[in-house]
């Protein structure tokens, strides 16, 4: 079974996305700030992360590229999921070394899908 970390400061999105997951097999982890999420990241290891960029304090964009510099969880492939549906945000956020990058809302047969394909590559 594989394992996803849920990083957003939103409780609703947390238990939406866990749920999302959770029915359709996924293992879920979550935290609710991008320092939280790294600490998670470092110690367990997940299969996959969604990230989600605006949070306060670290950041999306700051706790993606902490992640794809660690030698311990640069191979965790990195999908930043936010409302802003901007171009720019999305360069920035694979310059960053997320992988994938995903406008809300999003249903649960294409996240799935997006999140497979990701962890196929």
């Amino acid at each position: 079974m594989s394992v996803i970390l849920i990083i957003d400061d939103s409780p609703t999105e947390l238990h939406l996305f866990q749920n999302m997951l959770e029915k359709s097999g996924f293992e879920t982890l979550v935290a609710d700030s991008g320092e939280e999420g790294i600490r998670q990241a470092e110690v367990s290891r997940p299969d996959c992360i969604l990230m989600d960029v605006v949070m306060p304090g670290m950041n999306g964009f700051q706790a993606t590229r902490k992640l794809t510099q660690d030698p311990r969880t640069s191979s965790i492939p990195v999908i930043m999921i936010t409302t802003k549906d901007q171009e720019t945000d999305k360069i920035w956020g694979m310059r960053q070394g997320a992988v994938e990058y995903i406008v809300k809302p999003i249903g649960q047969k294409d996240l799935v899908a997006r999140i497979n394909a990701v962890m196929a590559d």
